[in-house]
């Protein structure tokens, strides 16, 4: 009989494949009653049929493309250096008080580039994958697993899934807008395509609202380099809760998700910069709007009414090629807390 963690895991995996399977339905019905009821049955003139087609399925190919990647791109699991050690694990299994547990995580976090915290302070540890959380990972219940469903490895492609979903439907709203009214003044044949075209229009510019506001919200989180769960809850530190921590100004924010080479921005090959488990933060890399101390701290944190010394942690490449060639930006996105920052993923908790 199976245990009945893997039954919930398997119920999480079949209802992960619904939403997947309507949006797949309406998207074939919108291809049959776009391409064959309104372009080659209700259309009559060639010049605009051949535009129609033609602007179609370059937004439709792209539309596919975009949603497959999102979907199908496999989430990057955590470093292996994130993973207790063998006698580590032993150690934290046997301790029963929580203290004696956080000193053993404190000691193996002090080697990796971890800064954020739970809001009590404590060190993030996922009791179910058994590993140190990485900066702005959570557990996620559908993969069930550290990671998210949309994060580091996909964030782009849907990025990207929003803007060709939202070209897709303006298109096809746009152009079915005359057909749309002809429906109503009667200038259409009385053929089942009438009806095809009604609710194809109604369809796409429902979607059309939907994916607007969607779209412009996560616009707006990738300016500001901020995951889903940090746009309301900001992560905390040692300083405590800072939600501009991981923001180098909006030019790096994007490229952030998006690399810094142009020629992939529009298309779904993956180009972020990073690894997925450490990020650049202005508490870890000095702000240049903040006069610089001798003691080489960051005079953000000192201001908080603390002093706190981050261990000096070695940057990745990719973040090295974000805060070179020129300070960071991130006096454009600084609030009423004086610190700036960023975020890739789109974040789910258990």
């Amino acid at each position: 009989m199976a245990p009945s963690g893997s039954r919930r895991v398997d119920c999480w995996r079949v209802l992960y494949w619904i939403p997947v399977l309507f949006i797949s339905l309406i998207v074939a019905w919108s291809y049959y009653a776009y391409v064959v009821q309104l372009c080659i049955e209700t259309i009559e003139n060639i010049g605009e049929k051949i535009v129609y087609l033609l602007v179609y399925h370059v937004l439709f190919i792209m539309f596919v493309w975009t949603y497959w990647q999102t979907i199908f791109t496999k989430p990057m699991n955590p470093l292996k250096e994130f993973h207790l050690p063998h006698s580590d694990k032993e150690l934290f299994e046997h301790e029963d008080r929580r203290e004696s547990q956080q000193e053993v995580l404190r000691r193996i976090a002090k080697d990796l580039p971890i800064y954020t915290r739970t809001m009590s302070g404590a060190i993030r540890y996922c009791d179910r994958c058994l590993l140190l959380k990485p900066d702005r990972c959570h557990h996620c219940s559908a993969c069930d697993m550290v990671n998210n469903c949309v994060g580091f490895a996909n964030y782009k492609f849907f990025m990207l899934f929003l803007a060709y979903s939202l070209l897709y439907c303006l298109f096809v709203t746009a152009t079915d807008l005359q057909y749309f009214i002809q429906f109503w003044t009667n200038g259409l044949p009385d053929t089942q395509a009438k009806f095809h075209i009604m609710f194809l229009f109604f369809a796409a510019s429902t979607f059309s609202v939907s994916l607007a506001f969607l779209f412009a919200y996560h616009c707006w989180l990738v300016c500001k380099n901020r995951s889903t769960l940090e746009a309301f809850r900001a992560p905390a530190f040692q300083h405590g809760p800072d939600k501009n921590a991981f923001s180098l100004g909006t030019r790096k924010n994007f490229l952030q998700v998006f690399g810094d080479e142009k020629k992939y921005w529009l298309l779904p090959i993956f180009s972020s910069l990073g690894d997925g488990c450490s990020f650049p933060t202005c508490l870890v890399n000095a702000d240049p709007e903040q006069p610089s101390s001798p003691s080489g701290r960051n005079p953000s944190i000192e201001s908080a009414g603390e002093s706190h010394q981050f261990p000096p942690k070695p940057l990745r490449e990719s973040q090295s090629r974000l805060i070179s060639n020129g300070q960071s930006e991130g006096s454009e996105d600084r609030d009423t807390q004086g610190t700036s920052n960023p975020a890739l993923t789109i974040e789910k908790e258990t």
